[in-house]
């Protein structure tokens, strides 16, 4: 069920979605500053690209983390958050969406603290 949920997901939009978070990594490691950010790019466009099966453990990121993660969240991450949110409630709307509304769920909380979570 995985690999089918995976397939389907990829031909409609994953691969558009991923490639849009490469190039954001891309874009912000530029600086030197934008280094970490962009790092955290790529963790969610892993993600994006192949995400049932897959799960996202918040842990311990430490106060560097703690920073990072608190200007990620200024910066970008409550836009992102709320954006996976609404698109994953419309999803859920229909009973064939809930599997994918799920998954931006779990992108929702990768996009509010990125520092520290890990990707299984």
């Amino acid at each position: 069920m995985r690999f089918l949920g995976n397939l389907i997901w990829l031909i409609f939009g994953g691969v558009l979605g991923a490639i849009a978070w490469t190039l954001a990594g891309l874009l912000l490691c530029i600086t030197v500053i934008g280094i970490p950010f962009g790092v955290q790019c790529f963790k969610i466009a892993g993600l994006v690209l192949w995400p049932f099966g897959r799960e996202v453990v918040i842990g311990n990121f430490g106060f560097g983390g703690l920073i990072m993660n608190i200007l990620w969240l200024l910066l970008f991450g409550w836009e992102l958050a709320i954006g996976h949110l609404v698109i994953g409630a419309l999803f859920c709307v229909t009973v064939i969406g809930i599997p994918f509304g799920l998954q931006h769920f779990k992108f929702a909380q990768l996009s509010l603290v990125p520092f520290g979570a890990v990707v299984r």
